[in-house]
C-alpha cells in the first residue's frame, strides 16, 4: 500500500517537472542574455540577471496598452458570459418550454464544430455590423459560450425542486428566485466558468488576428506573436519575456477563483 502512495507521488513529481519545465525555461530565458539562451551545455540556472528584454518591451513597445485591451476585453467578455449562460441554464434545467430539448441540443451540437468553422461568417457578420477592430467585435463572439450554458445547466439539474417551490410559496418571483437561491447555490460553477472563459478569450488568437486591425486594438497575445521578429534576427529573448507577461494575468486570475474551480470540478465530478 505505501508502495503505491509512493509510486504515485512520484508519478505526479514527475508530471508536475514536465508541464512545469516549460514555463521555467520561458520566465528563466527572458532574464539571460541572447549568447546564453544558446549555450551549450544549457544554463540551467542564470547565472546573471539581466532585464534589457523587459525594458525594451515595455519602453520601446505598447504593452501596456496591449495588456489593457486584453485584461478589459477578458474581463467585460467574462461578465457577459457569467450572466448569459447562468440565465440559459437556468432556463434549460428548471423551466419548461416548447422546443427546450431540440434547442439544447443545438447549443450542444456547436460545441462539436470546430471554431475555425464559423470564422468566415462570423467575420462577415462583425463585418456588416461595421464592429471591425472594436471591443464589441471582439467580445461579442465570446458571449455566445455553449459549454457556458451545459456547464451551468447541469449544475442547476441537482438543485431541489423543493426548494422553488418553497420560495414561490413565500411570493418570491422569478428574478428574486434567480438572484438570492440560484446563483449562490452555482457559486463554485461560476467560478470555474470564469476561468474556463477568461483563458477562452485570452487565448482566441485567431479570432484576435481576423477582427483587430490596428496597432491601438492589438491584444496582448497578437502583440507577443510579433516580438519573435526582430528586423532580420529572431529575439528569443524578447519573445520570452512577452510570453512572461502575457503568463501574469492568466495566474493571477486563476487565483483569484482556485478556490471556486476547484469545488466546481469536484461537485461536477460528485453529480
Amino acid at each position: 500500500m505505501k508502495v503505491n502512495i509512493v509510486l504515485r507521488y512520484l508519478l505526479l513529481i514527475a508530471a508536475s517537472v514536465v508541464f512545469a519545465f516549460p514555463l521555467y525555461w520561458m520566465i528563466t530565458g527572458s532574464v539571460k542574455p541572447m549568447l546564453s539562451i544558446w549555450s551549450m551545455p544549457p544554463d540551467w540556472v542564470p547565472k546573471t540577471l539581466q532585464w534589457t528584454h523587459y525594458e525594451k518591451l515595455f519602453e520601446e513597445l505598447p504593452t501596456v496598452r496591449w495588456i489593457g485591451n486584453s485584461v478589459f476585453s477578458g474581463l467585460i467578455a467574462v461578465a457577459f458570459i457569467l450572466l448569459f449562460c447562468s440565465m440559459a441554464g437556468y432556463a434549460f434545467a428548471k423551466k419548461t418550454f416548447p422546443g427546450r430539448d431540440v434547442l439544447f441540443f443545438l447549443i450542444i451540437a456547436t460545441m462539436m464544430m470546430p471554431h475555425q468553422v464559423i470564422l468566415v461568417p462570423l467575420y462577415i457578420l462583425i463585418s456588416d455590423m461595421n464592429l471591425l477592430d472594436t471591443y464589441a467585435g471582439l467580445i461579442l463572439p465570446a458571449i455566445g459560450y455553449p459549454f457556458g450554458v451545459f456547464l451551468i445547466r447541469q449544475f442547476i439539474r441537482y438543485i431541489p425542486d423543493e426548494l422553488f417551490q418553497a420560495a414561490k410559496v413565500d411570493g418570491a418571483k422569478e428574478i428574486r428566485i434567480f438572484v438570492q437561491i440560484v446563483l449562490p447555490l452555482i457559486a463554485p460553477a461560476l467560478g470555474a466558468l470564469a476561468i474556463f472563459s477568461f483563458l477562452y478569450v485570452w487565448n482566441d488568437y485567431l479570432w484576435q488576428l481576423i477582427v483587430l486591425q490596428s496597432e491601438e486594438m492589438k491584444t496582448l497575445p497578437l502583440g507577443v506573436s510579433t516580438l519573435i521578429r526582430h528586423e532580420t534576427s529572431v529575439n528569443y529573448g524578447l519573445a520570452m519575456a512577452g510570453g512572461t507577461v502575457a503568463a501574469v494575468p492568466l495566474i493571477l486570475f486563476f487565483l483569484s477563483f482556485q478556490r471556486s474551480f476547484i469545488r466546481g470540478i469536484t461537485l461536477g465530478t460528485d453529480k
